[in-house]
C-alpha cells in the first residue's frame, strides 16, 4: 500500500536529491540502496503476513505490488516534488496512460493542450474517445481559450509544462484555479523541467507526472515511470496499476536512484549550457526559428520566469532547407547521439518525425505546430563551448544561401 511520507523537508534540492529516502542501515549496513531481485517476501507469522497484504502495517508481499528498491525511488522523488505520495511505473507513457484510465470514466471530460509529447496525444485522440471520455485540445499559446474550455465543465485538467518538443509553457497556477473552481483534477507533466527547476503541486496541481527514464535517471540506461501528489488521488492510481501490472522493475529503480543523486548538479549544467547554446543559435542566420523559454523572445518568458527556476535542458531549433536539411545537417554533429531520447548526459539531436512525434503523421505534426524543420537538441553534461562550437561547425557546413528575415519564437 502506498503510504504518504513527509511534505517538507528542510534541506536543499542538492542535499534531498542524494539523501531523500535513503535509511541510515540498509541490509548488513550497506551504504547504497540494495537491490531486491525478489519476486515475493516470506513471513513466518500468518497474522504478520495479513497484516502487511491488509496494508495495516509495513511491509512487502509482493513485487508487483511494491518493492523495497522501487519504494525508496518514489520516497526520493515525492521528497524532491513535496508532494504527499508518489507511485511508480515501468515507464513514463505507463505514468501517464494508468494516471489517466484511474481518473477518467465514461462520459467524463478532460482539457488538456494540443502540443503534448506525441504518444499522449495519441491517448487523447485515439485511446479516450473509444471509451466515452471527451477531449478538449486547445491552443498552447491561448490561455483564455484553455480557460474556457475549462469553465464548460471538465473532470481533468492535463499541462505538460515545457511542451515536448517545442518547449512552450502554460501557467500552471492559472489554470489549476481555474480547474478547481470546476472540481477537477488536475495534472502536469513535469518530465521537462524537473522538480529541480519547477514544482507543479506548489503552484496547484494535484499531481505531478514525469518520465523518469529522461532527466531522472539521466543516464539512458533504465525506463521508469512516476506520480506524485496527492495521497487520495496516488492510492487510486497505484490500486489501478497493481492491478493491471505496470510495475517499476527493482534494478531499474536502482539506476534511476544512482541517477538522481546527481540530479542537482547535472540540471544546474544543462540549464546553463541550453540557455547559451539558445541564444547561439538565435544569432545564427541559417537558423530560422529557435525555441527555448529563457528566451527573453520566447512567448511564454515571463510565465516562465515566473514559474520556474531554471529553464531546463532541452531546446528546438528550425534550420533552412526543410527536411532535407537536417537530415544532412544531424549527422554532422560530433557531440550528440541521434537518438529517440532526451535528459542524458550525452547531448541527444532529432526531429520529432523519429523522437517526440514518431506515431504522428506529417500533417498531425503541422497541425500541432511542429515544423519539419525542426531539431529537438537535449543538452548533455558536456562543456558548453564545444557544444556551441559543434552547432557552428555542423550549421557552416552545406548551406549556400544564409537565412534572411529569421522569425524567432
Amino acid at each position: 500500500m502506498v503510504r504518504p511520507g513527509k511534505v517538507k523537508n528542510s534541506a536543499k534540492p542538492a542535499t534531498r536529491a542524494v539523501w531523500a529516502g535513503e535509511k541510515k542501515n540498509f541490509w548488513e549496513r550497506s551504504t547504497q540502496v540494495p537491490v531486491a531481485l525478489g519476486v515475493s517476501f516470506a513471513y513466518a507469522d500468518v497474522d504478520e503476513w495479513l497484516s502487511v497484504a491488509q496494508g495495516k502495517s509495513a511491509g512487502h508481499i509482493y513485487s508487483r505490488n511494491t518493492n523495497p528498491t522501487v519504494a525508496v525511488f518514489e520516497e526520493k522523488i515525492r521528497d524532491l516534488e513535496s508532494a504527499e505520495a508518489a507511485t511508480s511505473f515501468a515507464s513514463g507513457m505507463a505514468a501517464i496512460s494508468n494516471t489517466l484510465f484511474t481518473l477518467l470514466s465514461p462520459g467524463d471530460r478532460i482539457v488538456s493542450i494540443k502540443d503534448t509529447y506525441g504518444g499522449t496525444n495519441k491517448i487523447f485522440v485515439e485511446f479516450l474517445p473509444r471509451f466515452g471520455i471527451h477531449v478538449a485540445l486547445c491552443d498552447t499559446n491561448d490561455h483564455d481559450e484553455i480557460e474556457s474550455e475549462i469553465g464548460k465543465g471538465c473532470d481533468v485538467v492535463y499541462l505538460e509544462t515545457p511542451t515536448n518538443p517545442t518547449v512552450k509553457v502554460v501557467d500552471i497556477a492559472r489554470l489549476a484555479a481555474a480547474a478547481h473552481r470546476q472540481g477537477a483534477i488536475v495534472v502536469v507533466d513535469n518530465t521537462f523541467a524537473t522538480p529541480i527547476n519547477q514544482l507543479p503541486v506548489q503552484l496547484g496541481a494535484d499531481l505531478a507526472i514525469h518520465s523518469a527514464t529522461k532527466f531522472l535517471g539521466g543516464h539512458a540506461d533504465a525506463l521508469g515511470g512516476v506520480v506524485c501528489g496527492k495521497a487520495d488521488l496516488i492510492a487510486k492510481i497505484y490500486h489501478f496499476r497493481e492491478i493491471t501490472g505496470a510495475c517499476l522493475d527493482p534494478m531499474a529503480a536502482y539506476l534511476l536512484l544512482r541517477g538522481m543523486k546527481t540530479l542537482h548538479l547535472r540540471i544546474a549544467q544543462q540549464n546553463k549550457s541550453a540557455l547559451k547554446l539558445a541564444q547561439f543559435l538565435e544569432s545564427h542566420p541559417r537558423v530560422t526559428q529557435v525555441f527555448y523559454p529563457g528566451l527573453k523572445s520566447h512567448d511564454h518568458f515571463d510565465i516562465a520566469r515566473k514559474q520556474m527556476r531554471g529553464f531546463g535542458g532541452v531546446l528546438s531549433f528550425a534550420i533552412e532547407g526543410g527536411f532535407k536539411a537536417v537530415k544532412s545537417f544531424l549527422p554532422r554533429l560530433r557531440y550528440a547521439h541521434l537518438a529517440a531520447n532526451l535528459g542524458a548526459v550525452e547531448t541527444v539531436a532529432g526531429p520529432p518525425a523519429t523522437t517526440s512525434h514518431v506515431e504522428s503523421s506529417r500533417q498531425e505534426r503541422e497541425a500541432a505546430g511542429i515544423p519539419e524543420a525542426l531539431i529537438r537538441y537535449s543538452v548533455g553534461i558536456e562543456d558548453t563551448e564545444d557544444l556551441i562550437a559543434d552547432l557552428n561547425q555542423a550549421l557552416d557546413q552545406g548551406f549556400a544561401v544564409p537565412r534572411r528575415n529569421k522569425k524567432v519564437s
